[in-house]
């Protein structure tokens, strides 16, 4: 596997209150299907997803491998898995999106796959995912401390030629009930 795509859907959704956000109903699908989707046309090898609902993991297409993990994990547990599935898979790099970004689209996923290593997006002066993580940063990212944050770091450290700006749409993503009336 060359090009690994991971969606992380794995969060637990507290500021969308009781129910799964990543099943809410969004342009008439769940909302998980889009980032799914995005990746799946991007042109990864390998698609790994990580999640904490097999609910989340019946709605992915069949090609994504699934792992689950216990739900109230940190965001750390489940981006290093999919770093650890990355390195293990011999993968030069990893495509990381979130399940609840809805408007990010292939073409974005191809420019940050064709980057000559990591990568992230801005908007405005904000970094954000969708991340590459070249292969030569695997040890780096494996090596942060546990807790509520991926490639933070890394993605503070990159030069500004490995950002690529994005719109306020595409960077929408959602975390309360009020953000699906939102960015559509």
């Amino acid at each position: 596997m060359r090009r690994a795509g991971a969606l992380l859907a794995a969060g637990s959704s507290t500021r969308f209150g009781p129910d799964d956000k990543l099943l809410a109903p969004w342009r008439d699908r769940p909302l998980v299907t889009w980032a799914a989707d995005a990746l799946r046309a991007a042109g990864c090898d390998g698609l790994l997803a990580v999640v904490s609902s097999p609910a989340v993991a019946a709605m992915l297409p069949a090609d994504f491998g699934v792992h689950v993990l216990p739900p109230g994990g940190t965001m750390s547990a489940s981006f290093k898995h999919a770093v650890r599935w990355a390195q293990a898979g011999g993968a030069d790099g990893l495509l990381l999106c979130l399940g609840d970004m809805p408007n990010v689209s292939p073409a974005l996923l191809r420019r940050l796959l064709a980057l000559p290593g990591s990568g992230a997006c801005v908007q405005g002066h904000r970094r954000l995912p969708p991340v590459r993580i070249a292969a030569g940063d695997f040890a780096r990212v494996l090596s942060a401390p546990e807790g509520d944050h991926g490639a933070r770091a890394l993605v503070a450290a990159l030069p500004d030629d490995r950002l690529i700006p994005v719109s306020p749409m595409t960077a929408h993503d959602i975390d309360r009930p009020a953000d699906l009336d939102d960015g559509v």
